[in-house]
């Protein structure tokens, strides 16, 4: 990633401007933990209407400024461009850099490729819905998509090279009724409407037998299956791991109601080189589906993001909870406080948040006592709705 190694110098003075670029505020580094180290800093801007924050710290006896992980974004030559003008607005001599010669390929545009927002503000249809929850190669996605074209097929998977792979081949199979996301798919179903999905597939994932809370199938999952899916809808497991096998069954016949299939080694009308691999070396492939019979009231995520009050920052500091504060369903951990010298009670509260299994970082601002979220609102997740809450009743305190 792009960065930049300068002689030490006194920081710049904020508000100001260089080159295209509003750096609107230094915030300095809190030690709340108590634990010894090196003061830095994050430097708040806005650059071509986006606001990020870069990080600016020690090193040796120097400075190295880089993107922040938590605010970095695409493209990332606002990142270069806001590094290369804090350093000139700054006169500071540079000792080393690769903002000049550095090549970050892009994510490609496609407009089959969908971010999580899309799905949370703007995804509507009134086609049946149907998911593939880790599609590989896409093989099986794409002989549904182009076999069903009066359905709304959406791809869900964390593999970006598969990805890749599969627009590649929408486009050039002409393929115009699959949607591709790059997200995890326990989290996903809260953005689908209730009775909407006709099938979700999910084929051969992987067992985790060594780390069993990192499966899809839970009772958390298989109950949110059911709510989307409409009356005679099918969740429909394919695995090669009798272990998995035996996990899902055990899963789905502890549901109060429900109806199951079981099929050992049934042909499908495609199937992947692994799937052929397999049954080539003689092993077992189970299929499980569970069909839903009931319909489900429609779930609303009431989520209001805003803080209704002020806070004493300089109280924070030295009162904020340094243990994670942990509930059944989310969780919240301070990571680190920042403090804007420039701004009476004012800084950055840097948190983690949400479901254990997809956390979000995310940085508090407080500006003369008032708190919002830094480069907006998280996803409007049912976790991470509770963990707002939570943190409102922790901080309305103060």
């Amino acid at each position: 990633m792009p960065h930049i190694v300068f002689e030490k110098k006194d920081l710049i003075s904020t508000p100001s401007q260089k080159d295209g670029v509003e750096f609107k505020f230094i915030a300095k580094s809190y030690n709340f933990t108590q634990k010894i180290r090196k003061i830095e800093y994050r430097i708040a801007l806005e650059h071509e209407n986006k606001e990020f924050l870069l990080s600016l710290k020690p090193k040796n006896d120097d400075f190295m400024i880089k993107a922040d992980k938590v605010t970095r974004l695409s493209p990332v030559t606002l990142v270069k461009n806001a590094l290369n003008a804090y350093v000139n607005l700054n006169n500071g001599k540079v000792l080393l850099s690769n903002t000049h010669n550095l090549k970050v390929k892009e994510e490609a545009k496609n407009e089959y490729l969908k971010d999580i927002n899309y799905f949370v503000d703007e995804f509507k249809t009134d086609k049946e819905i149907q998911i593939e929850i880790g599609f590989g190669s896409g093989r099986h996605l794409l002989h549904q998509a182009k076999n069903n074209p009066n359905i709304q097929f959406i791809g869900l998977e964390i593999h970006y090279p598969s990805i890749e792979q599969l627009l590649k081949q929408l486009e050039l199979q002409n393929i115009t009724n699959v949607l591709v996301v790059n997200y995890d798919a326990r989290l996903f179903m809260e953005f689908i409407e209730s009775n909407k999905v006709g099938k979700i597939f999910v084929h051969f994932p992987v067992p985790w037998d060594k780390k069993p809370h990192r499966r899809i199938y839970s009772n958390e999952f298989v109950n949110e299956a059911l709510r989307v899916l409409k009356v005679g809808g099918t969740l429909e497991l394919r695995t090669d791991s009798r272990k998995y096998f035996d996990f899902c069954t055990e899963v789905l016949t502890n549901l109060p109601k429900g109806r199951i299939t079981i099929d050992i080694n049934k042909d499908l009308a495609v199937s992947s080189k692994y799937e052929d691999r397999w049954k080539k070396q003689g092993k077992n492939i189970y299929d499980v589906v569970l069909e839903s019979l009931d319909e489900d009231k429609n779930i609303i995520l009431n989520f209001d993001f805003s803080f209704d009050f002020k806070i004493n920052f300089d109280n924070t500091l030295k009162t904020i909870p340094t243990k994670s504060i942990i509930e059944k369903n989310y969780f919240i951990h301070v990571e680190e406080l920042y403090v804007i010298e420039s701004s009476n009670n004012s800084g950055l509260v840097k948190i983690t948040m949400g479901n254990f299994d997809r956390p979000v970082t995310k940085y508090l601002h407080v500006d003369n006592g008032n708190i919002s979220y830094y480069q907006g609102n998280p996803l409007p997740t049912s976790s991470n709705i509770n963990a707002h809450k939570k943190l409102k009743e922790i901080l309305s305190r103060w």
